[in-house]
């Protein structure tokens, strides 16, 4: 592939803060990226766990624009800019590109099911046409559990051949390791950049040629997780990965997200952060103690929050 500045490590789908009347807080939301960028995770801001697909375009411009002006580092930056109208995707994915973000992370539109590789291939194709930015770089978001939309083996190798510029490496969140080393297997050895969905699969993604993980609870287990990756060819490299398995286990008692920003709030002493935007509801006292009576007998903490 060219010989562009690639994307690696950890990054984190930094969850988005409310104020009271549900309006994103950017202040709360800088604050957070400050922090993870110091234990070393980029922000893969406006991912799943961001509620992105409960912000508005215009909602998503603004933060981002609020990021920069706050000044956080945009070349630290992934975005999730894949929308469902490929007018938004090529708005987001634009604006990102010009705000210096190194790279954009691309939903397939996800409403339709049943949709060809063709239709997919023609999505991903005009928001790149239409971007027209030599700088684009989009990572495909492979999350099938959710869209309930893949992104195949050939679909990605159509689109390697159009555009291998602007066609950099994906995320895969299928939950399925054989999933992952089959595009690892595929695409890493050229210089496609393969992300797991998760830090229960980093240790076997860098072994098998992987770039690392773009990760929920990256927002919340960020050093760990980062010095997994730093040294992930040592000798207790493995002991790492089950301890941060071990602390992902415990998030996965509860929904995710609620229970992401719950942690905030407590170790972080801010209660504003357990706010969620409907659909979703926070924990409740009850799920909120029982999550951080179990992550404190684990010995958990979030330094420096």
């Amino acid at each position: 592939m060219n010989d562009r500045q690639r994307i690696s490590g950890v990054l984190s789908p930094v969850v988005t803060p409310f104020t009271s009347d549900l309006a994103p807080d950017p202040d709360r939301f800088a604050r957070q990226c400050r922090w993870l960028l110091s234990q070393n995770v980029g922000l893969a801001v406006f991912g799943t766990n961001s509620e992105a697909n409960s912000l508005g375009v215009d909602e998503k411009v603004e933060l981002l624009d609020r990021l920069v002006a706050a000044g956080i580092d945009p070349a630290r930056m992934m975005p999730g800019t894949g929308c469902c109208a490929l007018t938004e995707s090529a708005r987001l994915t634009a604006h990102a590109v010009k705000a210096g973000c190194a790279g954009v992370l691309m939903l397939p539109p996800f409403y339709y099911k049943g949709v060809s590789d063709d239709g997919l291939y023609r999505n991903f194709a005009e928001v790149i046409e239409r971007v027209g930015d030599a700088r684009l770089r989009v990572y495909l978001y492979h999350i099938p559990p959710v869209s309930q939309v893949p992104i195949t083996l050939g679909l990605v190798e159509r689109l390697l051949k159009a555009y291998p510029a602007q066609i950099a490496g994906m995320k895969d969140s299928s939950g399925d390791w054989n999933n992952t080393k089959a595009f690892l297997d595929a695409f890493a050895p050229s210089g496609f950049d393969v992300f797991a969905g998760s830090e229960t699969f980093l240790l076997r993604t860098m072994r098998n040629g992987g770039r690392g993980c773009i990760s929920a609870t990256a927002n919340v287990n960020p050093g760990p997780i980062a010095k997994l990756y730093d040294t992930w060819k040592g000798a207790g490299a493995d002991a790492q990965q089950a301890r941060l398995d071990e602390i992902r286990g415990v998030f996965a008692k509860f929904p995710m997200i609620p229970a992401l920003k719950a942690a905030i709030a407590h170790y972080g002493n801010d209660p504003a952060w357990r706010t969620v935007r409907p659909p979703l509801v926070a924990l409740s006292a009850d799920q909120s103690n029982a999550l951080v009576a179990e992550l404190d007998r684990k010995q958990f903490a979030m330094p420096g929050l």
